[in-house]
């Protein structure tokens, strides 16, 4: 099927999707745009609902369910849909998940992230690239303030958002789940605890939580955790991003549990 015009009522719903969270979570459904987050996503189990393609721009050997709906569009509509407009040329439209922590499976010495009420879907993007690259079992957002399933998370993840699974929780849920597991929980602010990142165990199972861009980690985590991990930094500058800050820490762990094995 062929559409032309941006005033389709298929359209329409996407860009309602694109835009609304509340849409994409009453919906079930939820935005992948470009040729490796649509791969990455068919790879790793998400259910396609449609395909949407630009016959023009798509010239890819990605091979797309014959089960699932192909809708050809218009240059114009595919530029009102497409936030990198004339690039790649595809744009799936996936089931939108809700997944548990109990449901997913980890290493023996898991490394999980938890970033708390993450407010910008590029940062969290970005922290799904980080977990991704350096093998994090799971990336957990607790006490979510941006939707998981934005389309800027997607696209600033560049697809590792499908690589590593991604998990929206409470504080509460966890909490329970990290103690239940027996995982060790690391902050990172400051107190009289706190150590350098370097000198932090983390060959052993290790969760690092990480605070709000614009406060820090919230009252609810520093009345519970007694371990705190610091990047020694040398400048006059007292803090990083939050991405980039996970990015650094990621890769101690990373050097960590390699080192081991060299020895």
């Amino acid at each position: 099927m062929n559409i032309e015009s941006d005033k389709n009522p298929k359209i329409k719903n996407l860009v309602k999707l694109l835009e609304k969270s509340r849409e994409r979570k009453s919906q079930r459904k939820f935005i992948v745009e470009g040729r490796q987050e649509n791969f990455f996503a068919l790879e790793n189990n998400f259910q396609p609902l449609e395909f949407y393609i630009q016959p023009e721009i798509f010239k890819s050997s990605l091979k797309l369910p014959q089960s699932v709906p192909l809708y050809e569009v218009s240059a114009t509509v595919y530029n009102k849909l497409a936030y990198r407009k004339i690039t790649e040329g595809i744009i799936g439209v996936f089931e939108y998940e809700v997944k548990k922590l109990p449901e997913i499976s980890m290493s023996e010495t898991p490394f999980i992230l938890v970033i708390e009420s993450i407010e910008k879907p590029g940062n969290l993007g970005a922290i799904c690239r980080t977990a991704d690259a350096f093998g994090a079992d799971m990336v957990i957002v607790c006490e979510e303030k941006t939707d998981i399933y934005n389309p800027n998370v997607i696209r600033s993840s560049v697809g590792s958002f499908f690589n590593v699974p991604v998990i929206s929780a409470t504080n509460e849920e966890v909490y329970t789940f990290l103690t239940n597991k027996s995982i060790n929980l690391y902050g990172t602010f400051m107190n009289e605890q706190s150590i350098s990142v370097q000198n932090a165990d983390l060959v052993s199972s290790c969760a690092i939580l990480f605070g709000t861009e614009h406060q820090g980690v919230s009252d609810y985590w520093r009345e519970r955790i007694d371990k705190n991990v610091l990047i020694p930094m040398k400048g006059k500058i007292d803090s990083l991003n939050v991405s980039n800050a996970v990015a650094i820490i990621s890769y101690e762990v990373e050097r960590q549990r390699i080192a081991p094995e060299k020895a």
